[in-house]
């Protein structure tokens, strides 16, 4: 190894599902970048076995000390948790959320990216440039888990289950003035809000007024506040009027899911669980669930993971490695080798080697620029 290499530790947790199969396929991205860096980049991947198995085993998720030793690390690169042996409440808060609240990841961002060769159910993708990004506030709103259920000693019937949502004005500023920020970088400059204030006349009225507030210190971007149902028509029948896309927890939740289903598939879907202080490591993975129906066919789309780690290149600072990822994603589906998910019929396999294909030949390419330009 280079003895000038930048070495990355990556926390590597599989979980349940595909979640190893698309994991792995990533990791592989991941190792032949590092190989055509000429020493540059080097990555040191550690992995926890935290898995709906191991709480079946252990009774946990995450052990005692199992968040000190994620916090060792530069980045947690994260495949998926669920299994039919558990329920789906206790693995979302034992391991995802266990991870994402304690390390205060605030900002989870899901690109919304039609690749070329996937074919969109939006006529529209046909004709128009259609690219946009999900930024969902991901510490609050309803998914704060304050709430319970009680009375349910009065018998059948009378339980009251009560759930609670939570906005403060903190957490409002914080998401909506990175969603600016992160408008003025792209192509578009426009921040679209959503909420659905007319019903929800506290927390979402308060995130209004947020952001309206915030919107005065970037007169430079574009704004609209827009329904949440609104904006779910919006999706198919104007998503070429979108461009930055900033909404609570449950409402981006779905809408990124929409988005992605859009574009071809879940399988596709990318996303970033940021902490943008860089306090603790930021965690990236997949939209998709642990899918058991399909585990151990072979079948399973890699490209959500190995866009996510294209999303983990560029939060490390490595910004050239992450376009490399994501152009080899793009003459990969453009050749036609495409999962059964997208209409194709490449396994993980086929995909994953042309993936690293790509890369190789990318690099091939500049090499040979570089000689033409030097000659």
């Amino acid at each position: 190894m280079n003895s000038t290499a930048r070495i990355y530790r990556i926390a590597s947790i599989p979980g349940d599902g595909i979640g190893r199969e698309v994991i792995d396929a990533g990791l592989q991205v991941l190792r032949t970048v590092s190989e055509l860096s000429n020493g540059e980049i080097a990555f040191e991947v550690t992995e926890f076995p935290w898995s709906s198995h191991y709480y079946l085993e252990h009774g946990h998720y995450v052990p005692e000390g199992g968040l000190e030793q994620l916090a060792e690390h530069d980045a947690i690169y994260f495949g998926a948790v669920g299994g039919p042996e558990v329920p789906d409440h206790v693995s979302l808060w034992g391991l995802r959320l266990a991870i994402t609240q304690p390390f205060d990841q605030w900002a989870n961002i899901r690109p919304v990216s039609f690749l070329p060769g996937v074919s969109s159910p939006l006529r529209k993708a046909d004709t128009t440039e259609l690219e946009w990004v999900v930024v969902r506030e991901n510490s609050e709103g309803e998914y704060a888990g304050f709430g319970g259920r009680n009375l349910s000693g009065r018998g059948p019937g009378n339980e009251v289950a009560v759930q609670t949502s939570l906005h403060t004005e903190k957490g409002c500023e914080r998401i909506i003035r990175f969603a600016f920020d992160l408008a003025r970088t792209r192509p578009v400059t426009k921040v679209s809000s959503v909420t659905k204030s007319n019903a929800q006349q506290y927390g979402m009225v308060l995130w209004d007024e947020v952001f309206t507030r915030v919107a005065k210190d970037y007169p430079d971007v574009e704004t609209e506040s827009v329904l949440v149902d609104a904006m779910s028509a919006k999706f198919v029948l104007h998503p070429e009027q979108l461009s930055v896309v900033v909404a609570s927890n449950l409402h981006a939740d779905i809408l990124s899911d929409l988005g992605s289903a859009l574009a071809g598939s879940l399988g596709i879907a990318a996303s970033a669980n940021l902490n943008p202080d860089r306090r603790y490591p930021s965690m990236f993975e997949p939209v998709h669930g642990s899918a058991p129906d399909i585990v151990g066919q072979g079948i399973a789309n890699p490209i959500g993971a190995v866009a996510s780690a294209a999303l983990m290149l560029e939060h490390l600072g490595e910004p050239a490695a992450a376009r490399a990822v994501l152009a080899a994603i793009d003459a990969t589906t453009g050749a036609g080798i495409l999962p059964k998910d997208l209409g194709g019929v490449a396994t993980t396999a086929q995909v994953t080697e042309a993936l690293v294909s790509a890369l190789r030949e990318d690099q091939r390419a500049s090499e040979t620029e570089e000689v033409v330009a030097l000659s």
